[in-house]
C-alpha cells in the first residue's frame, strides 16, 4: 500500500489521535436533543452537509437579516474541571441571541462549533444538551454544527465551545442610538450572575484562595463551582415581548466591560444616562468575589454586570408598562434611570441597595 493511503486509512487516522466512529456516536447521542429545537420553517437538507432555513418573509416589508457569532470564554475551564458540562451551552447561546435582539432581530437559527482534544460521546452529547436547551430558551433552532478533535492541540479533557446565530428584523424596526431621546426610561434586567464574562478574574480570585470548586460558601448558598456555573440569563424573548407591548427605542446586552460601557453603547453622541445603583442591589456572587478577591467597586464594575445583564431603553410614559411587562414574564426588572442632554455616557450614581 502506498504511504499516503496508509496515513489516511482509518487505523492510522486513529493512531494520530482521532477517533472517528466516536464522533459518529457523539452525532447520534446529540440528535435527541437538536430535535427539541426545531421549527417549523427548516428544511430537510438531503446532503447532510448545510442546515437550511425557510423563513416566512410575508411578515416583514423589508426584511433585514442579522448575525452575531460569540464563545464562552475561559468559564469553559470551571466546566471542565467540575466535570458539568450540561450548562455552557445556555451560556453560549444566550451570549449569541442577546447581541441578535439588541438590534431588534429574532433569533432564527444557530450552528454551533465544539473543538475538543478528545472525542467523548457522552461529553459532547451533555454539551449539546445545554446548547439545545439555550436554543429552547430563545425559540431558535440549532441548525446545526461541527465537533472538532484536536490531539496535539489541546488535552483530552479540554474543549471549547463557539456559535454563529442569524435573526431577522424589519428595516424600519431596527433598534439602536437613533431612535433615543432625551427623557427615555432605562429599564435595567436582572442578571443570573456573572453570564460568561469576567471569568479569568473569577478563576484567579478563585486559584489566590486556593479554594475547592467543591467548597461550600455560606454566602453563596452552596458550592463555590455550583455558583459560578450559574447559566446566563436568556432575555431575547422577553425583549421581543416587550418590543411588542411598549415603545422599544434601545436595549443593551451588558457583557464584557460592565454596565456603562455596554449602555455607552447605545446611546447617542449628545445624550447620556444616570442610573441610580440604588435600585438594585447585586446578587451574592459580586460580593462574594469582590470581599474574598479584594476587589475594588471600580474593577468589579468594569468587569462584571453587577445584577444587570440586559437594559432596554423605553419611552418615559411606557416606563411602568415595561417594566410590568418584564416582571409578568419572570424577569425582574425595574426602573434604574434616565436619559437626558449632554455628551454620550453613563453616569452610574449612588451605592447600591
Amino acid at each position: 500500500m502506498a504511504e499516503g493511503s496508509q496515513e489516511n486509512s482509518p487505523s492510522a487516522y486513529a493512531a494520530a489521535g482521532v477517533d472517528v466512529a466516536a464522533g459518529e456516536r457523539a452525532v447520534d447521542l446529540m440528535k435527541q436533543h437538536v430535535a427539541r429545537t426545531r421549527r417549523p420553517e427548516q428544511v430537510s437538507d438531503p446532503s447532510g452537509f448545510a442546515g437550511l432555513f425557510q423563513p416566512d418573509l410575508s411578515r416583514y416589508r423589508t426584511p433585514v437579516l442579522a448575525t452575531s457569532t460569540d464563545g464562552v470564554g475561559t468559564k469553559v475551564l470551571l466546566a471542565q474541571a467540575m466535570g458539568r458540562h450540561d450548562t455552557v451551552g445556555i451560556d453560549l447561546v444566550g451570549m449569541v441571541v442577546d447581541d441578535l435582539v439588541v438590534s431588534g432581530a429574532e433569533p432564527l437559527f444557530l450552528t454551533d462549533y465544539i473543538a475538543c482534544g478528545s472525542v467523548v460521546p457522552e461529553r459532547v452529547a451533555e454539551i449539546v444538551s445545554g446548547i439545545a436547551e439555550g436554543c429552547r430558551q430563545a425559540g431558535c433552532a440549532l441548525l446545526g454544527g461541527e465537533t472538532a478533535e484536536h490531539p496535539g492541540a489541546m488535552e483530552p479533557e479540554e474543549y471549547d465551545l463557539s456559535a454563529a446565530g442569524t435573526g431577522i428584523v424589519d428595516r424600519d424596526r431596527v433598534l439602536g442610538p437613533h431612535r433615543v431621546r432625551a427623557g427615555d426610561a432605562v429599564i435595567a434586567m436582572s442578571s443570573s450572575g456573572p453570564h460568561s464574562n469576567g471569568y479569568s478574574l473569577v478563576r484567579r480570585i478563585l486559584d489566590d484562595l486556593g479554594m475547592d470548586l467543591d467548597t461550600y460558601a455560606p454566602e453563596l448558598g452552596g458550592p463555590v463551582g455550583e455558583a459560578m456555573l450559574t447559566p446566563t440569563r436568556i432575555y431575547a424573548p422577553d425583549c421581543l415581548a416587550l418590543v411588542d407591548e411598549v415603545e422599544v427605542h434601545a436595549f443593551s446586552h451588558v457583557t464584557g466591560g460592565g454596565l456603562a460601557s455596554n449602555l455607552a453603547r447605545c446611546l447617542p453622541e449628545d445624550l447620556h444616562a444616570r442610573l441610580d445603583r440604588g435600585t438594585w442591589t447585586p446578587g451574592p456572587v459580586f460580593s462574594f468575589l469582590a470581599q474574598r478577591g479584594g476587589i475594588s467597586p471600580e474593577d468589579m464594575e468594569a468587569t462584571f454586570n453587577m445584577g444587570v445583564g440586559m437594559v432596554a431603553l423605553v419611552a418615559a410614559h411606557d416606563a411602568d408598562r415595561a417594566v410590568r411587562t418584564l416582571n409578568e414574564r419572570g424577569v425582574p426588572a425595574w426602573l434604574a434611570g434616565s436619559v437626558a442632554s449632554g455628551a454620550g455616557e453613563v453616569r452610574l450614581e449612588g451605592t447600591h441597595a
